[in-house]
């Protein structure tokens, strides 16, 4: 166990080794437990340790088992704890007796038990990298239904990452709140107006466990607000190899206000987002080191968590006796922030004296003012009315930022661009990691058998070059016959779905009865679902409705749709697009081609991603970060028609799908009627005529050929797996090399460095240029600058030749090497460089900027001066 930050006293003492057999029991008491023999406990330990792990809500091999045990909540609710919440003494011992249960749960123990010894594609090929642990902080998770923790593609997302870690055996923890109320749940009235209903998680039926101390005491972490210490209860939550740590403040211990802190998921005012922000950043690295866990990188899903660095930073100061500077200095290249707000507008900012409030108490532990607090979010230091914005306090305390897609990262960058005056838009020190699904989570039955019989079980846990081949070697029936498969399952779910919502709602039977009439499994299906806001423009297809309608009820080739998808609840305009979907439902004419189906969430997206045939999506360019729900029809042989936006700008070919939009971005909304009109076409003329276009055997070829290139190429390229196997050695691999390396020692280099940045920082303004002479050469130019450093030494600084490129393979920094000194100067210096180029000598700029060999520049200084 490493030392925990001296300066404050966390948790409740030693963790205990075997805290998970202490609290089996704890979370799901479904009678008195010591009226059990030590029998029939044995098999409750054995079947809770089965549910309490969430792998399955991607591994179905224990389906089977939890149907056995009561199949009447198993098919209403596909969760093992409500299955177990209802298991009383005497059901037990009837599954004690029953010689094929047992043969049964033995068979999945051993099972989970074989995949939780597997070293993983990290053990194979990076157990020897030195990397210890990441921490990985969201705000929501999204796991399944079970743990309702999120709100949407945010924490999907979360949830898919903690899922390819366990898979790949990456040493991953996450790090969350757990919520009372989570997210809405939505429901729909008469009239088609949503309706935002917050039911209430009781953590006793959902599968989490406290996490204890050896004593048996409830572990927890503390935080001072404003008059008082408040406490936070700690949960965990088991994800195969992954933990899930969620921190709690519904505790006695705390005054009524504070329980409410983690009461609603994005709930309150700005006041309540700012306090829950401290909690996952602040508290969330006191519960790593009141764990004892080492940790090397601390990676912050989105900006809500960038307070993780502030602490850590504090932390580091305790331990070695280093400034916040310097503690800074020595622990950013081991923070990673991933972006996913498209536009500015979207990050979260508060008032300064929101921070003020909050952060009296904490600016003495860090030695800092309250301005020099205010002053990291903030993009214009010396102005005490800007906002502080939680991503700029990211951007400046993490060693490493990245969009989730090729072309968010181009967004990016054009976004952050400010908190680099001067530097080219180009060189703002933001990658991309494009996002993946965790296909295994969102594979349909009939694409799981497929997938097998063509790869093997294994096929998601490791390279996955081989994938492609797999179903190119498929027959055209094989793929069509699943197909119709996966369409004939989902029309069944809709109906089914469609007849209890209408019911709830108070419909007449003969309009209950009427659902189980929509939809024709052999009728090409367009599935939209996401959530509902402008940006979106889920109302794109409504357009022209009469055009629409014609479109759905061809007689020779009809088309359905399946639409679902949630409003903000502040959100009226939302509502008010996802009421004109309702209420065309409600016309005769379409009512067998048009189902909306209410309370979009994880359970429905599964079903929905694993039937359709063309998923479409409309979103406003660029201000779709990336998108995930088109990657999860990939695997299941659907095809995307779909914005040139996010991921799709990147995986979009004429043989894998449809294209909205030019490529461009367009201000004017007139825009949106010539998207209508493209979207219209391509339904008509393309998408339509090529799924009824049969051979004599009643199969579309062509149709299958896209399918297959889609599964074949997009799968695997836009999965969890290729996305987490970036992370680590694109970003984890290299983090975790020079934080090691800066925090050696005491921070030896974090020192050093920020005593090089001050340096550079009290001297700056002294340099100055002299002459620039340029000569002409047989094969392009020779150039030769002076430049006066003043009090800077001369290599702490580099002088460089810049040209913006012409393409991404051209070289455009170019670095000069330092000559003779200028006759009497004092630090004046000749740099020259020849180049070999046909470019003209105007293009070329001599620039100076902060050098040293450690040092990230201009992500950690970005000091910059041009020639002019």
């Amino acid at each position: 166990m490493v030392k925990t930050c001296p300066r404050y006293a966390i948790g409740s003492g030693e963790l205990n080794e075997d805290s998970d057999k202490l609290v089996s029991f704890d979370c799901l008491m479904m009678h008195d437990i010591d009226d059990l023999s030590d029998e029939l406990r044995a098999l409750l330990d054995t079947v809770m340790e089965l549910a309490m792990d969430l792998r399955w809500t991607w591994s179905h091999a224990g389906d089977a088992l939890w149907n056995s045990i009561d199949p009447v909540v198993w098919q209403q609710t596909k969760n093992p704890s409500a299955v177990l919440q209802n298991l009383d003494a005497q059901r037990m011992q009837e599954l004690n007796n029953n010689a094929q249960f047992k043969e049964r749960l033995q068979k999945v123990t051993a099972e989970r038990q074989e995949y939780l010894a597997q070293p993983g594609w990290y053990g194979e090929k990076h157990s020897q990298s030195g990397l210890k642990g990441i921490a990985y902080f969201s705000m929501e998770f999204g796991l399944g239904e079970a743990l309702p923790l999120y709100a949407g593609g945010l924490g999907i997302l979360a949830g898919d990452y903690l899922k390819a870690a366990s898979d790949l055996g990456v040493p991953v923890i996450g790090i969350g709140l757990l919520y009372q109320e989570g997210y809405f749940r939505q429901a729909i009235d008469a009239s088609g107006w949503q309706q935002d209903i917050y039911p209430y998680n009781e953590p006793t039926s959902m599968p989490v466990r406290p996490v204890r101390s050896r004593a048996g005491a409830w572990l927890r972490v503390y935080s001072d607000f404003p008059g008082r210490r408040v406490s936070f209860r700690v949960w965990q939550a088991q994800v195969g190899r992954v933990t899930l740590y969620l921190l709690d403040s519904n505790d006695l211990l705390n005054s009524p206000r504070d329980q409410g802190i983690t009461s609603k998921l994005y709930g309150g005012g700005q006041e309540m987002r700012l306090v829950q922000e401290i909690v996952l950043g602040i508290c969330g690295w006191r519960l790593i080191e009141a764990l004892g866990l080492e940790i090397d990188i601390c990676h912050l899903n989105e900006g809500h968590a960038a307070f993780v660095t502030l602490e850590r930073a504090r932390c580091f100061m305790d331990r070695n006796n280093v400034t916040f500077q310097e503690a800074v200095w020595a622990t950013r290249p081991g923070n990673i922030f991933t972006t996913h707000t498209p536009v500015a507008a979207g990050f979260d900012i508060f008032p300064q004296e929101l921070i003020w409030k909050y952060g009296q108490d904490y600016t003495d532990q860090l030695s800092l003012s309250l301005e020099e607090i205010g002053r990291l979010g903030r993009n214009h230091y010396d102005d005490p009315n800007e906002p502080f914005n939680m991503a700029y306090l990211a951007m400046r305390t993490c060693g490493t930022a990245n969009g989730v897609s090729r072309l968010h990262g181009e967004v990016s960058r054009r976004i952050f661009q400010d908190l680099y005056p001067r530097w080219p838009e180009l060189e703002v020190p933001i990658t991309h990691i494009t996002n993946g699904v965790h296909v295994s989570s969102w594979d349909s039955p009939w694409a799981d058998e497929l997938w097998t019989q063509a790869a093997g079980k294994k096929r998601w846990l490791g390279d996955m070059e081989p994938l492609v081949d797999a179903i190119e070697n498929l027959s055209d029936e094989a793929l069509w016959i699943f197909c119709g498969q996966e369409r004939a399952g989902l029309v069944d779910y809709t109906r089914k779905r469609l007849a209890l919502h209408l019911g709830q709602r108070g419909e007449p039977p003969e309009n209950v009865a009427a659902a189980q009439t929509v939809l024709d499994p052999n009728v090409l299906t367009l599935g939209f679902a996401r959530r509902f806001a402008s940006y979106k423009r889920p109302n794109l297809l409504l357009h022209d409705q009469a055009r629409l309608i014609r479109l759905l009820t061809n007689i020779e080739r009809p088309v359905q749709i399946i639409v679902a998808g949630k409003a903000h609840p502040n959100d009226e305009a939302g509502k008010f697009f996802i009421q004109q979907w309702v209420q065309l439902t409600h016309r005769p004419e379409v009512r067998a081609h048009v189902v909306f189906l209410e309370d979009y969430d994880i359970a429905l997206a599964q079903e929905l991603v694993q039937g359709v045939d063309v998923w479409i999506n409309t979103p406003r360019r660029p201000w779709e970060a990336c998108g995930t729900s088109g990657m999860k029809v990939l695997v299941n042989g659907g095809l995307n028609l779909s914005e040139l936006d996010g991921w799709w700008a990147e995986a979009y070919a004429d043989d894998v799908g449809w294209a909205l939009g030019d490529g461009s971005e367009h201000e004017d909304l007139d825009w949106d009627v010539t998207e209508a009109e493209q979207l219209y076409r391509l339904l008509e003329q393309e998408i339509i005529p090529l799924f009824y276009e049969r051979d004599t055997s009643g199969i579309p070829r062509a149709w299958v050929a896209r399918m297959r290139a889609s599964m074949s190429r997009l799968t695997p390229q836009f999965s969890t797996g290729r996305m987490m196997r970036e992370y680590v050695e694109r970003l984890y691999l290299p983090c975790v090399t020079k934080v090691n390396h800066r925090t050696a020692h005491g921070g030896k280099l974090g020192k050093e460095l920020y005593s090089w940045e001050q340096k550079l920082r009290c001297n700056w303004q002294e340099i100055h240029w002299g002459n620039l002479n340029i000569k002409e050469q047989t094969d392009g130019w020779s150039f030769e600058v002076q430049i006066y450093l003043g009090d800077i030494p001369a290599e702490f600084v580099q002088i460089q030749l810049y040209a913006a490129p012409l393409d991404a393979d051209e070289n455009f920094i170019i670095v000069m090497q330092q000559g003779d000194p200028i006759p009497g100067s004092t630090n004046g210096y000749s740099y020259q460089k020849s180049i070999t180029t046909t470019r003209p000598a105007e293009n070329y700029t001599p620039r100076v900027v902060p050098y040293h060999p450690q040092a990230s520049v201009p992500n950690e200084l970005g000091l910059i001066h041009w020639q002019r």
